[in-house]
């Protein structure tokens, strides 16, 4: 398999669903192949849904979607079983969760019950149901959608599922060149049922495999640590990263540097991920107007590149 060639079909085919946003699709790419979960944070109407079916198709991956709701049970994600008449037994009828792609569209409108089912999901893959451990398929990958929090009917994700996720983005409106391509072309949910299967059964792993085999030098490491330390520092954010998120940096950063071609991570690598990989799991100091993302980028100016 020609890796830069596989990559660069995959992002073109992305593309031209979603128009106008290479940035972003370049960020779940690198979110998928260093076998992360995805949180999509925007205004309805603005295209998440349609890129997490974009992104399951392009990849050929089985994909599941749920419709989170305030009356969401965690049963509803992850199965029950049903006595059977005929078998004179308890059969098991897994739910959506199964699935190699799990779409929870609008996460943030389900209770904190149901959120928190997500859990063990997402860092173990694998529920436990009815006392029985069942694993999940693989590879398993999140994509979770969730509106502003000032949105009638939202519930705050907790920290302990947000640290879950390896990046959040958001998509934004489109310029207005993209928007008039939007108006004047074709529906887009009916060019999700043309997209073909770029990626055949392993494939995917070849490819996060190629993700852990890019190197990361002690300079570079050592910089990483640095940003950590200054997260910690007090002078940003009210807490500081967890060694969790300093892994979560490298393997990103390591997927950014696949995508673009190179075997070894850069300092450039590490600042293009750095926002959408730690912003959502810090909460900055003060109330200056600015949200973690601005804070994230002060912070890197702040600190000297090795």
């Amino acid at each position: 398999m020609d890796v830069q060639h596989t990559l660069e079909a995959l992002r073109d085919q992305l593309n031209t669903v979603i128009v106008g946003k290479p940035d972003q699709i370049q960020d779940c790419m690198a979110c998928l192949l260093a076998g992360g979960h995805l949180l999509i944070d925007d205004v309805p109407g603005v295209g998440k849904t349609t890129l997490a079916h974009a992104l399951a198709r392009t990849f050929g991956l089985q994909f599941s979607r749920v419709q989170f709701t305030s009356d969401l049970m965690p049963s509803d994600l992850s199965g029950v079983s049903i006595y059977e008449r005929g078998k004179e037994a308890f059969v098991f009828h897994p739910g959506p969760i199964f699935a190699q792609v799990l779409l929870a569209d609008e996460i943030n409108r389900a209770s904190p019950k149901t959120q928190s089912a997500l859990l063990e999901a997402m860092e173990e893959k694998q529920v436990t149901i009815e006392g029985e451990t069942r694993p999940l398929p693989t590879p398993f990958f999140v994509i979770a959608t969730q509106n502003p929090l000032d949105q009638v009917g939202t519930y705050a994700l907790p920290e302990s599922q947000l640290d879950r996720f390896l990046m959040r983005i958001s998509l934004g409106y489109p310029d207005r060149a993209a928007e008039r391509e939007l108006l004047m072309g074709h529906d887009r949910r009916a060019m999700l049922d043309q997209l073909p299967s770029l990626l055949g059964a392993g494939e995917l792993a070849q490819l996060q495999q190629q993700v852990l085999a890019v190197h990361a030098a002690d300079p570079l490491l050592d910089y990483v640590q640095d940003l950590i330390a200054a997260s910690r520092s007090g002078q940003w954010f009210l807490q500081g990263l967890s060694p969790r998120a300093g892994i979560a940096v490298v393997r990103a950063a390591k997927a950014q540097a696949l995508l673009s071609g190179r075997t070894y991570v850069a300092p450039d690598d590490v600042q293009a991920v750095l926002p959408q990989t730690i912003a959502h799991r810090l909460i900055p100091v003060g109330d200056a107007g600015r949200g973690s993302v601005e804070q994230v980028r002060a912070m890197l100016q702040a600190i000297a590149l090795p």
